[in-house]
């Protein structure tokens, strides 16, 4: 059976006899067909589209002083289509188009003069010929405008100027405007603070589809700020400016699926948006891609994949990759291990104020490992750590001032009590410690008793030991032998080796009902 022949639809005879009609009219030289034939080439409107034809009719409606046709030409020139870019050009027709008052034409040679394409950088061009299209309602001039006005670039800075620019464009529905609005009633700048209003913008800006308005309503739902917490509205509008290539959105979406925060845990979703990001650069996802392939969270292991986004994200400055990239480099866990490298990229971390790269710089200059041994070095970058309340740096830095023949005893007692509060085993014995010596503090047994006794809840052996002696001496609590019995036999099978000597001389002073009673405990 032969198949049936195709025929057009109405809608493509239309097209067709639309084109032969508007080609033979411009073929006659009717300007204004020149022009639409142009742009039915441009579109593929009732023939293929090809751009050199495209340009051939627009040039000659141009020529003939058409506007429309002279602002298409320079828009043909602008991007490049059909024939080669050349803003020079582009800038040419616009001027023409725009010298006949037309607004999109004047709004676009503003641009040029804006960024010093085709024509020199020119701030007072750049106003004056956003002005002409502003006047007119050109809805993009009108934003340029405002932020003129915001910034003060080219005219002196006037926020309400810049306010009723923003708003004129923003009534005609145009997103970015319809975005800075919503931003500033949100803080109250140039304006009273209207939470309402900057919502009601902001889902005006996010319906047309403009993706940092979608991020930005996305995180307020994901995190309940000014709307209620509602993770399945924040995947949506995350999604819609994420699928627009929107980086932030892509991470954050990412972040959702991978910690399951209102939604059920999808790894491989969450691989797939973080990959997405970090190829367009957004260091934080690279730096997460980077530990997955370190340790095969969702995906194969693969050293050098992690050495290869830890990188990407560390070359951006991002400090918690540069921190990840110096433990990658120190293990050689994959790769080969080279400490100085490692402590290298401890260093950049470090002094954009990573705290675990602080604190692993001060481990590596009092070690001297990948860099020269220099405890003024370590304490330095101890301290730096110590001073985000970070436990072990004050600890370390109390250690470190303990074993310093100039330093002040007081001090160290200080971060030892810093890190004690916050249950560093160590530095409670150290501080137990202090007390019971009465350095760099007044001698005070029940103090000392009473830091030995946190740390020994927490495992720490000497300190179970002195807790022990303490109790049979009846020194800072009183005199209990069941108790020093108990603290001792916990020091002894934790490797104390005076603790057994001593144990055998309490069991000895202990009646058997006691005795008995001490082993029972243990």
């Amino acid at each position: 059976m032969l198949d049936s022949p195709s025929h057009p639809s109405d809608a493509q005879e239309r097209h067709t006899a639309e084109f032969l009609r508007v080609k033979g009219l411009a073929e006659r030289g009717v300007t204004q067909a020149q022009h639409t034939l142009g742009f039915m080439y441009v579109n593929g409107q009732g023939v293929p589209r090809n751009y050199e034809l495209a340009v051939a009719w627009y040039r000659m409606a141009a020529s003939a002083g058409l506007e429309q046709a002279q602002y298409n030409l320079g828009v043909m020139y602008q991007k490049g289509q059909g024939v080669e870019q050349d803003f020079g050009q582009a800038a040419y027709w616009y001027r023409r188009a725009a010298e006949q008052g037309y607004a999109p034409a004047q709004y676009n040679l503003g641009w040029l003069y804006a960024k010093g394409q085709g024509v020199p950088n020119d701030v007072q061009q750049a106003l004056h010929w956003f002005s002409q299209a502003a006047e007119q309602g050109e809805p993009g001039a009108q934003h340029n405008l405002g932020m003129m006005y915001e910034t003060g670039k080219g005219v002196p800075q006037d926020l309400d100027a810049a306010l009723d620019w923003y708003r004129r464009a923003a009534e005609q529905g145009y997103a970015r405007s319809q975005f800075s609005l919503a931003l500033r009633a949100d803080t109250g700048q140039g304006m009273p603070r209207d939470t309402f209003a900057a919502l009601d913008w902001l889902r005006k800006a996010a319906d047309q589809g403009y993706a940092p308005a979608q991020f930005n309503l996305g995180l307020r739902y994901d995190k309940g700020q000014d709307l209620p917490q509602d993770s399945e509205q924040a995947i949506l509008w995350y999604g819609r400016a994420g699928e627009q290539g929107h980086a932030s959105s892509q991470f954050n979406l990412a972040l959702i699926y991978d910690s399951g925060h209102g939604v059920p845990r999808n790894e491989q979703l969450a691989l797939g948006w973080y990959l997405r990001a970090a190829e367009q650069g957004h260091a934080g996802a690279q730096d997460n891609l980077g530990m997955r392939y370190e340790h095969g969270q969702g995906v194969e292991r693969d050293p050098a994949q992690a050495l290869h986004w830890y990188r990407q994200a560390a070359d951006q400055g991002l400090p918690s990759a540069q921190y990840h990239l110096g433990q990658l480099y120190d293990s050689g866990n994959g790769i080969a291990q080279d400490v100085e490298q490692a402590a290298a990229w401890y260093r950049k971390a470090a002094e954009q104020g990573h705290l675990r790269a602080q604190f692993d710089l001060g481990l590596r200059y009092e070690g001297g490992v990948g860099v020269p041994q220099d405890s003024t070095q370590a304490l330095a970058w101890y301290r730096r750590a110590a001073a985000q309340d970070y436990a072990p740096a004050q600890y370390m830095v109390g250690a470190l001032l303990d074993r310093m023949e100039d330093s002040d005893p007081r001090e160290a007692a200080d971060w030892f009590h810093k890190a004690a509060d916050q249950g560093h085993s160590l530095a409670q014995f150290e501080l137990g410690l202090h007390y019971d010596c009465g350095k760099g503090v007044e001698r005070d047994y029940e103090a000392a008793h009473f830091w030995y006794l946190c740390a020994a809840r927490q495992g720490h052996a000497r300190a179970q030991y002195n807790l022990g002696v303490m109790y049979a001496a009846g020194q800072g609590a009183q005199r209990d032998l069941v108790e020093a019995y108990a603290w001792l036999h916990r020091a002894g099978s934790a490797g104390v080796a005076l603790a057994a000597s001593y144990l055998k001389k309490i069991a000895g002073r202990m009646e058997p009902q006691l005795l008995a009673q001490a082993q029972r405990l243990v």
